[in-house]
């Protein structure tokens, strides 16, 4: 987060959207960074956990992203593969116009993704992770244009199910998406200490766009 705001050049006081902010982790950051930060998620348990963190410049909203929003911003972040949950690819461009009208007019936004090519070349079907005394059952597989994970664990005698969905969104995709809203791509990365990115060999997608 350090190296994004450092790039960006944001000032203290920037006014700054954390975009799918879940638990908040990244707006406490920022916030303490010196930044006025919205935290928003469509989560509304996660929102609550967030809210005990609010301060005066910092506060967070339950939020669905394909909803307009309400104010204007100097930065809005979308960090750690928090976009590409829709089926249909007008959600997803809903989502950007959103973010293209909430931005002020010098105004600049990331989307932090995973780099898929090498998410798919180093799939891992199953595996057991075991933390502290639960064991969780991992299964991933490629279906259709999604990358789907589901997690079993049992605790305290009660069996549990989870499941993740992500779109498989590569650069050449993203370019279509921001040829198509006149979105301009400003830079693109491959990890947090904003190396170059490499389709084979980057963990992440890094995006900052106007």
């Amino acid at each position: 987060m350090s190296n994004l705001a450092s790039f960006l050049k944001l000032k203290p006081g920037d006014f700054i959207l954390d975009l799918a902010c879940g638990k908040g982790r990244h707006s406490i950051y920022l916030n303490k960074l010196g930044f006025t930060v919205i935290g928003m998620d469509l989560s509304e348990n996660s929102i609550d956990v967030a809210k005990k963190s609010r301060t005066n410049s910092l506060d967070f909203i339950v939020h669905d992203m394909r909803q307009s929003f309400e104010d204007k911003y100097d930065a809005i972040f979308n960090l750690f593969t928090s976009f590409g949950y829709f089926k249909d690819d007008t959600d997803d461009l809903k989502v950007l116009q959103n973010i293209k009208a909430a931005l002020k007019p010098n105004g600049v936004a990331v989307i932090d993704y995973l780099n898929i090519h090498k998410a798919i070349a180093e799939l891992i079907p199953e595996e057991i992770e075991k933390r502290g005394p639960i064991n969780f059952h991992i299964k991933r597989q490629v279906d259709g244009n999604f990358i789907n994970k589901e997690i079993r664990f049992n605790a305290d005698h009660n069996d549990f199910f989870f499941s993740e969905h992500v779109k498989c969104l590569d650069l050449n995709t993203f370019k279509t998406y921001f040829k198509a809203l006149d979105l301009q791509l400003v830079a693109i990365f491959g990890d947090y200490n904003l190396n170059p990115f490499d389709e084979i060999n980057s963990e992440r997608l890094i995006l900052i766009f106007k």
